[in-house]
């Protein structure tokens, strides 16, 4: 049996959560929750697919 591997903090159940939010979620729901995220304080950019792990070790790091 292949046994998933979850980052620290989540667990089967919290994944499950996720994709229920998602699922029942409308087109409508969807643009205002992206149109929120945007409005945040931060910078949206590209990254290469393969760098993105890098990017996250990075935020990490300069948050803690």
């Amino acid at each position: 049996m292949n046994q998933s591997k979850f980052p620290i903090g989540w667990d089967a159940a919290r994944v499950q959560k996720l994709i229920d939010h998602y699922e029942q979620q409308t087109e409508l729901e969807a643009v205002a929750e992206d149109e929120a995220a945007l409005r945040e304080e931060g910078t949206t950019m590209q990254v290469p697919a393969e760098l993105v792990p890098l990017v996250r070790e990075l935020i990490a790091k300069s948050k803690a």
